[in-house]
C-alpha cells in the first residue's frame, strides 16, 4: 500500500469510528440540516477526513479536474486569484467550518479556477466524486444548494424571517400569489350604451363591486363601482336611464395574470383605487379588488395609503407613522423581499410628504406658481426604511435670474413649514440642511443646471459628496416633464466629462467592505460606543449604491433605484447578468438584516441605528453576511479596473 492510499484509509477510518458525531457536526450548517438522515448518513460514510498544515496548497487549478468536495471540520480556508489588476494575488473568499469548497467546479466536472490553501492547521472531510454525483440526485437540499449556493441559503434565511414575523400574525398567504389565481371567476361586464339602472342591477344580481365596460374586442375601455355609485346620488348628478359611459372612470388601472398580490396592492397604494382590471392579450380576463386582498390581509397597505392620503392634520399623519412598523412585520410574515419593504415604506413616505404639502398649501396659502418636490439620497432612489431624514428641494420654472429670485422668496416660507411638519411626522431634519428650506436649494430649471455644471466640472471633495446626494433624485410632488429634462440634460454632461467619472469611481470606492485581508473576520469598531459593531449602511449598502450609480449615470440610466441601475446594466452589457443578480442577492441580504435590526430597535424603544455587533447574528446569517461583502468587494475590483484606479 503507498504512503497516500495509507493516509486515505488512516482519514476513512477515522471518519468510521465517529460517524454519529460526524452528522451531529454538519447538523449545525446548512445544507446538512435540512437533508435526509439517510442522506446525511450516506454522505459521512462515504467521506475521510484529512489533515492541512498552515499554508498548505489543499486543490488548485493545475490539479486538473477536482475529485473530492471539502467540507471544513477545523480550521479555516483561504481561496486565492491572480489580482484582477494584474498585480499580485487576491484573496477572493474565506472558508469556515461547516462550509463546502470547490462547489462550482465539482457540479461542472471540471478544475477549480481558485487556488484553495490552508490559513492554519486544517481537517477537512473528502466526499469522493462518484458520492456527490448520488447525492445530487437523491437529495433535494443537497442538489439546490450544489446548484444555487449562496442563493439557496438565502432562500432559508427568508423563511426563517417569514416564519418568525409570522408566529405573531398568523396568515401564511404569499405576497407573490398570482392575480389569476385571484380574478379566477369570470370578470362581469357591460358595453357602451348601458344604462345606470342596467348596471346596477347586473352590479346587485352578481354581487360585485365594480362593473367593467368593454369593446368589441373585449378591452376595458371604463370601470363603474360601488364607490362611483355613491358619488353618483350624493351629487344627484345622474338619473337611472343615463348611460354609464358618462359616469364610469374611463381608462382603468390593468395588470396581466402574472402580476402579483403584492403589483395589485401598490398599484391601488399609489393610484387610490380600489379595483383593477387583470388583462390578457389585450382582453380582460378579471378583475382583483381590496375584498380580494382582504383573503390574503394586504388590504391594509391599501388602507393604510388612503388614510393617509385623507389625512386632517399633521398629527394625525404622524400617528399614523406607527402603523408603518406593524405593516412591515405583517409584510414580512407573507414572504415580502426586502425590496419589496423598501418600495412599500417609501410609497407611504410619498403619500405623507404629498399630504404635509397639501396641508401646508391649505394653511399657508398657495404661493401661486407651479413648483416640483424633489427627493434625493434614498428617498430618491425609493430605498427607504424605517429610519430615514430628510433630502429634498424645490424645482421650478423662471425666464430670468430675477424672476427666480422673486419665485424663491415666494416658496421658501412654505418650503421652511413643510420641513417642520415632516421633522413632525418622523423624517427628522436634514443635519446637513439637504432641504427644501435652504434657498440653495429652492432652484430653478438654471440654476438648478448650474448647480450641477459645477459639481461635474470641479470634482472635488465636496462636490463628490455632493453627488452622490443629488444625482439620486425623482419628483415626489408637483409637474414631473420639468425634472424628466433637468435629468436628461445631467446625463449628458456626466457622458461628455471623462475625469468626473474616474472622480466618482474612485469616490464609490472609499467605502470598503467591513471583512479583513483575509476575510476570516469582520472588521468592527475597536473603542468608544461602536465598539465592536459594523455599519450596514454605510459599509454594507453604500458600495453597492455608489457603484452602481456612477455606472448607471456614465451609461445614460434614467432610473435612481439600485438594483434597477443593475438590472439595466446587464440588460446593456455594462456588466455581466450573474454579476448583476449576485450583486442584487447581497443587496437584498443586507437590506434585510438592517430592518431586521431596525425592527429589534424599535420594539426594545431604542432609537433607530444601522451599527451591529456580527457576533449577536446566527451562523447562518454570518455566513452570508461575509459572502454579501465579498460581493461588495467584487464590484469594487471591477469600478478599479474600468477606470484604472
Amino acid at each position: 500500500m503507498s504512503k497516500t492510499d495509507a493516509f486515505a484509509e488512516t482519514g476513512k477510518t477515522a471518519v468510521m469510528q465517529n460517524i454519529q458525531g460526524t452528522m451531529q457536526f454538519l447538523l449545525q450548517y446548512p445544507p446538512f440540516d435540512q437533508m435526509e438522515s439517510s442522506h446525511l448518513a450516506y454522505l459521512v460514510e462515504h467521506c475521510r477526513l484529512r489533515f492541512y498544515a498552515a499554508g498548505d496548497s489543499i486543490v488548485k487549478p493545475a490539479d486538473g479536474r477536482v475529485e473530492h468536495l471539502h467540507i471544513i471540520k477545523q480550521g479555516h480556508v483561504l481561496g486565492q486569484r491572480p489580482s484582477l489588476s494584474g498585480n499580485g494575488i487576491d484573496t477572493t473568499m474565506e472558508v469556515a467550518p461547516g462550509e463546502c469548497f470547490p462547489v462550482a467546479a465539482m457540479v461542472g466536472e471540471r478544475p477549480t479556477r481558485t487556488d484553495y490553501i490552508a490559513a492554519e492547521d486544517t481537517f477537512c472531510l473528502l466526499l469522493e466524486r462518484q458520492a456527490f454525483a448520488r447525492l445530487l440526485t437523491s437529495s433535494d437540499p443537497f442538489r439546490d444548494f450544489a446548484l444555487r449556493g449562496v442563493s439557496s441559503l438565502l432562500d432559508l434565511v427568508n423563511q426563517q424571517v417569514q416564519l418568525k414575523a409570522a408566529e405573531t400574525l398568523g396568515a401564511q398567504y404569499s405576497l407573490d400569489t398570482r392575480l389569476a389565481e385571484l380574478a379566477a371567476r369570470r370578470p362581469i361586464a357591460c358595453t357602451a350604451g348601458t344604462s345606470l339602472r342596467e348596471a346596477v342591477r347586473l352590479m346587485n344580481e352578481h354581487h360585485v363591486g365594480s362593473l367593467v365596460m368593454v369593446d368589441a374586442a373585449e378591452y376595458p375601455i371604463g370601470i363603474f363601482t360601488l364607490r362611483d355609485l355613491r358619488r353618483v346620488i350624493a351629487e344627484g348628478s345622474g338619473d337611472l336611464a343615463q348611460p354609464l359611459d358618462e359616469l364610469m372612470t374611463p381608462d382603468p388601472a390593468r395588470l396581466p395574470p402574472s402580476a402579483t398580490a403584492f403589483d395589485a396592492a401598490l398599484t391601488m397604494t399609489r393610484q387610490h383605487i380600489a379595483h383593477i382590471c387583470v388583462v390578457e392579450n389585450e382582453r380582460l380576463v378579471g378583475v382583483v379588488s381590496e375584498r380580494d386582498l382582504f383573503s390574503l390581509q394586504r388590504v391594509d397597505l391599501v388602507h393604510l395609503a388612503r388614510t393617509i392620503s385623507s389625512a386632517g392634520s399633521v398629527a394625525v399623519l404622524a400617528a399614523l407613522r406607527g402603523e408603518i412598523a406593524h405593516l412591515i412585520d405583517n409584510m414580512l410574515a407573507h414572504g415580502a423581499s426586502p425590496a419589496q419593504l423598501t418600495r412599500i415604506i417609501t410609497q407611504l413616505n410619498d403619500h405623507t410628504v404629498s399630504r404635509v404639502i397639501e396641508l401646508m398649501l391649505e394653511k399657508h396659502g398657495d404661493p401661486g406658481v407651479p413648483f416640483t418636490w424633489l427627493a434625493f439620497g434614498s428617498e430618491g432612489r425609493r430605498e427607504q426604511t424605517l429610519h430615514t431624514d430628510q433630502d429634498n428641494g424645490i424645482f421650478f420654472e423662471a425666464d430670468s435670474p430675477a424672476e427666480a429670485e422673486a419665485i424663491r422668496q415666494r416658496l421658501l416660507p412654505l418650503a421652511r413649514a413643510i420641513n417642520q411638519a415632516l421633522d413632525q411626522c418622523g423624517f427628522s431634519l436634514c443635519k446637513g440642511n439637504i432641504m427644501a428650506g435652504n434657498p440653495e436649494l429652492c432652484l430653478s430649471r438654471q440654476e438648478w443646471l448650474r448647480r450641477f455644471a459645477g459639481i461635474i466640472q470641479s470634482p472635488n471633495g465636496e462636490n463628490l459628496l455632493r453627488s452622490t446626494i443629488f444625482f439620486d433624485l425623482r419628483p415626489v410632488w408637483g409637474p414631473t416633464q420639468g425634472c424628466r429634462e433637468l435629468f436628461d440634460s445631467l446625463l449628458e454632461m456626466i457622458a461628455e466629462n471623462s475625469l468626473f467619472q474616474r472622480m466618482m469611481a474612485t469616490n464609490a470606492m472609499q467605502h470598503r467592505p467591513p471583512i479583513g485581508r483575509f476575510l476570516r473576520d469582520f472588521v468592527v469598531a475597536s473603542h468608544g460606543a461602536e465598539k465592536d459593531t459594523l455599519d450596514l449602511k454605510v459599509e454594507g449598502l453604500t458600495p453597492f449604491v455608489d457603484g452602481a450609480r456612477i455606472l448607471a449615470l456614465a451609461n445614460g440610466i434614467h432610473d435612481s433605484n439600485t438594483l434597477e441601475r443593475f438590472r439595466q446594466l446587464a440588460a446593456k452589457g455594462v456588466i455581466e447578468a450573474k454579476d448583476a443578480a449576485s450583486y442584487e442577492e447581497a443587496y437584498h441580504f443586507i437590506q434585510l438584516m438592517r430592518m431586521q435590526h431596525h425592527q429589534r430597535q424599535q420594539r426594545e424603544g431604542h432609537a433607530l441605528g444601522n451599527r451591529l455587533d456580527p457576533d449577536t447574528l446566527n451562523s447562518l446569517d454570518q455566513r452570508i453576511l461575509r459572502e454579501s461583502f465579498r460581493q461588495a468587494q467584487r464590484l469594487q475590483s471591477r469600478l478599479g479596473m474600468r477606470y484604472q484606479l
